[in-house]
């Protein structure tokens, strides 16, 4: 059941007795009741969100779309040089869960804003330090070792990037457009994405490889210093959202990091294994599409490097453009329809898609990674206003960074690695779609066991949505919980 924009005032009226069980009053952000001011501070907060994750997956994009070239200068011209590239970007990610650990407690202790001002620092620095590195010829061995050092910080840092991104963002945004606003996290997930394809491609058509082994793919990863000194800018005056300072004004929030961690695993291991499976699926589809996707191409199906990216970009354009209507629509209906929608696609097509990638026929190919990316965008869109809401306050930067990370270290980071060792093994070309058929089946289960979050307040000590007496801001009601 969804609401128009005139009801929803009245939809916050008639929210306003206490809840029977904590007797707190339920407090509802309504978008047309807030102040110019207070909407300004919103946009800020997004800005400042979207653009230090933009940073982190223009690296991890640049790292990919690169990796014909790192392959050679890091690790040789072996068989399974590519292989290895990959394996060092999953060892990295090994790494996400300890700064998960450390930097999810530490910001439901200290605050958001200053763990995020942190780990922009550390991204924008590893990801820059790659761009001066010397290769095998020069230094031999000790090349992929600083290479794998870097990418270690930088994995650190991510644990605790995207997790306090996330929750900053949907704690700023008013509860009945939090999907909308949550959205543009994605947006700056998929900008950064495209940004490293059209500026590799380009680089590539302009040098030709020989001009990229030479020294030209230095330039990309030492484009992020002015990035992240635009977005050290915007994130050191942002402040941080009511939601988490009422906590703490009220003494609900951990007075230490390990009292959180504490607290989230003796209470919440049931939401972080949801968020778990969620993030596997939603991790596998991201990696493998937007980041593994060129390698494949290219190297798999010898398909030419250029055509292959500017195919793949077009894509990325036309997710930019729906992602923040397919937020807005997860405001109206819900996320579990949008999400269950996705999952189950991935199931049902991914296979029959990577069957039409791998056609010689332009136009089939493109079908085929459209059909992966609109699935894709429809999980994106929803996913920075699903994961945050699974948490309540004193426990929602541990419980994203910690089960966000744990998941796509065990299971997303080594995807792509994984991937394309079974497809040296087995000469199966089909294995990058069983692998998603199998995230989706995951996936599906975890989006099941949900509860439906959207218009939903954060506030407080309780999980969004525990109460279903209440009713939520824009009149979504939830479905198919088993609690």
């Amino acid at each position: 059941m969804t609401t128009d924009d005139s009801s929803a005032s009245s939809l916050n009226t008639s929210q306003t007795t206490r809840d029977p069980r904590t007797d707190e009053l339920p407090i509802l952000t309504d978008i047309n009741e807030m102040s110019v001011e207070e909407k300004k501070v919103v946009r800020k907060s997004v800005a400042g969100s979207a653009m230090g994750n933009a940073i982190e997956w223009f690296d991890y994009g640049i790292y990919g779309y690169l990796t014909i070239y790192i392959s050679q200068l890091f690790f040789g011209d072996g068989p399974y040089a590519i292989a290895a590239t990959f394996a060092t970007l999953a060892v990295s990610f090994l790494f996400r869960p300890l700064g998960g650990f450390i930097l999810g407690p530490l910001g439901d202790k200290i605050g958001r804003q200053k763990v995020l001002v942190f780990t922009i620092l550390m991204i924008t620095a590893a990801t820059a330090c790659i761009g001066i590195l010397p290769t095998m010829d020069t230094v031999g061995v000790l090349a992929p070792i600083l290479l794998l050092l870097l990418r270690i910080v930088q994995g650190f840092s991510a644990g605790g990037e995207y997790g306090g991104a996330a929750v900053f963002m949907a704690e700023h945004a008013p509860d009945n457009r939090r999907g909308f606003f949550g959205s543009f996290l994605e947006f700056g997930t998929l900008a950064g994405t495209c940004a490293a394809a059209i500026l590799c491609t380009a680089l590539t058509a302009i040098v030709g490889e020989e001009g990229m082994l030479a020294g030209w793919w230095r330039l990309p990863f030492l484009l992020t210093i002015p990035l992240g000194l635009i977005a050290l800018y915007l994130r050191s005056s942002l402040h941080e959202s009511d939601v988490f300072t009422e906590a703490a004004a009220s003494e609900k929030t951990e007075k230490k990091a390990t009292g959180a961690l504490i607290d989230l695993i003796k209470g919440y291991w049931r939401q972080l294994l949801i968020l778990m499976g969620f993030v596997t699926l939603l991790n596998i589809a991201f990696y493998l599409v937007l980041t593994y996707l060129p390698t494949y191409l290219a190297e798999t199906l010898g398909h030419d490097v250029v055509q292959s990216n500017l195919t793949l970009v077009g894509i990325m354009l036309v997710m930019m453009i729906v992602i923040s209507p397919i937020g807005r629509l997860s405001d109206r209906v819900g996320r579990k329809p949008l999400l269950l929608t996705a999952s189950i696609g991935y199931v049902v097509l991914s296979v029959p898609a990577f069957l039409l990638i791998q056609q010689d026929n332009v136009f089939l190919q493109t079908v085929g990674m459209a059909i992966l990316g609109l699935l894709l965008v429809i999980l994106v869109a929803s996913v920075s206003s699903t994961l945050p809401a699974l948490f309540p306050t004193q426990v929602r930067y541990s419980g994203f960074a910690i089960g966000y990370n744990v998941a796509t270290a065990l299971f997303a980071g080594t995807s792509a690695s994984i991937v394309a060792g079974l497809i040296e093994i087995t000469g199966s070309k089909l294995i990058p779609g069983w692998y998603l058929v199998a995230a989706g089946v995951i996936g599906t289960i975890a989006i099941l066991c949900m509860r439906e979050t959207a218009g939903r307040s954060l506030r407080g000590d309780k999980c969004p949505g525990e109460d279903d007496e209440i009713r939520a801001l824009t009149g979504v009601e939830p479905i198919g919980y088993k609690g």
